[in-house]
């Protein structure tokens, strides 16, 4: 049993891949029970067989195997639910309805259960029964055009603004919230959490500035996007990178007195967005000078707004990341550790991935549950 916030609460996790596990690592992080039902096949979401200590979002839970398509199956899916605070799946709209596990069924036999749906175009909507990724839920916001130079294609952030930002965090607060609100009305309810309704919501700040004339759709061309020769990367002596950040007057007149470039008048109305490109030249000119290395030795840490863009490997190695025990070694594996941090209900990673179906007898003897027995004829 976790230590968390959230110890205690009782989640039943259907197998998925992307925002539906991770999601699910978040909570188990926060210290609930979260027991995974998996498929009697073995198979997870691409991960081999057997090297469950990898499957990093999959960490934390217990695993339940079921074949549900045999109906006592579904039955014993359904006792674990009405044992269940909340419940995750990320299935296409209509699945777990012809699996005979909807909502309707459940919230009938368990009236408080959070039932949580992640989708990527949501429940309702002329592409909710569509196949999708990441890139394609990114795309419907506006969010990907503004990625990337303006000279070539917009830039994937990896799956981090749909899946997880846009999918599974806000699945989770979801999830959390609703919890604290059937606390209040003894009441369950659906959410539905479509990342593209997420992805939307993280740009609600440059929806604001574009309506205000401050952002326009041109990448390359802005504040936060690269167009700003103060908020931008840079490439140094050693081909290694860092990032600069200054964007408010005293760390900006920082930034050009580390560089030395105190005096350089064009540098005076350095919000004319005009000017930009020549002074990330001048910039560039400056940092490529020096190695990665002779700049953090130089700026790191002060008010410049600076850090080395650092690889997957480095950051594990960084002594601010080790400090604060950012990232954690599960049998062998590194790993970002739990975020975020509480005071006094301390969380932990609760282990590293189940093999499927390893806890069957567990989880059902914890959960007070009998599963279901196949009709006889």
């Amino acid at each position: 049993m976790g230590s968390g916030p959230l110890a205690g609460v009782r989640i039943v996790e259907f197998a998925g891949i992307g925002p539906g596990p991770f999601c699910a690592m978040l909570l188990s992080d926060m210290g609930a029970d979260v027991v995974r039902i998996d498929r009697v096949s073995g198979s997870r979401g691409g991960t081999p067989k057997g090297a469950n200590k990898f499957d990093v979002t999959s960490r934390g839970r217990r695993s339940v195997a079921l074949d549900l398509k045999k109906s006592e199956d579904v039955e014993t899916a359904l006792r674990l639910m009405d044992r269940a605070d909340a419940l995750i799946e990320g299935f296409r709209p209509g699945v777990m309805e012809r699996l005979g596990l909807g909502p309707d069924i459940a919230l009938t036999r368990n009236r408080k259960l959070v039932y949580g749906r992640m989708t990527g175009w949501g429940q309702t909507g002329p592409l909710a029964n569509a196949a999708g990724h990441d890139i394609n839920y990114i795309s419907l916001t506006g969010a990907f055009h503004a990625m990337g130079r303006k000279d070539a294609p917009p830039a994937p952030p990896l799956n981090l603004v749909g899946d997880f930002g846009g999918g599974a965090l806000y699945l989770a607060m979801g999830i959390c919230a609703a919890l604290v609100e059937s606390g209040k009305s003894g009441a369950g309810q659906v959410i539905d959490c479509a990342m593209t309704d997420g992805a939307a919501s993280l740009a609600a700040m440059f929806f604001g500035m574009r309506a205000a004339g401050i952002w326009n759709d041109t990448r390359d061309n802005n504040l936060l996007d690269g167009g700003a020769h103060f908020y931008d990367s840079y490439q140094c002596a050693d081909g290694k990178w860092v990032s600069i950040g200054s964007i408010e007057p005293q760390f900006h007149a920082l930034l050009l007195d580390k560089l030395g470039l105190a005096g350089d008048a064009a540098f005076a109305p350095y919000m004319d967005r005009t000017a930009w490109p020549s002074l990330s030249e001048k910039i560039a000119a400056v940092i490529v000078t020096k190695t990665r290395e002779e700049w953090c030795a130089l700026m790191e840490g002060t008010d410049v707004c600076f850090a080395p863009v650092l690889s997957w490997e480095e950051a594990t190695m960084h002594p601010h990341n080790v400090a604060r025990e950012t990232f954690v070694e599960i049998e062998g594996v590194p790993q970002p550790n739990v975020a975020p941090r509480f005071s006094r209900t301390r969380s932990a990673v609760q282990g590293p991935a189940p093999a499927v179906g390893a806890h069957n007898e567990g989880v059902f003897a914890d959960w007070g549950v009998e599963p279901a027995k196949a009709q006889t004829a």
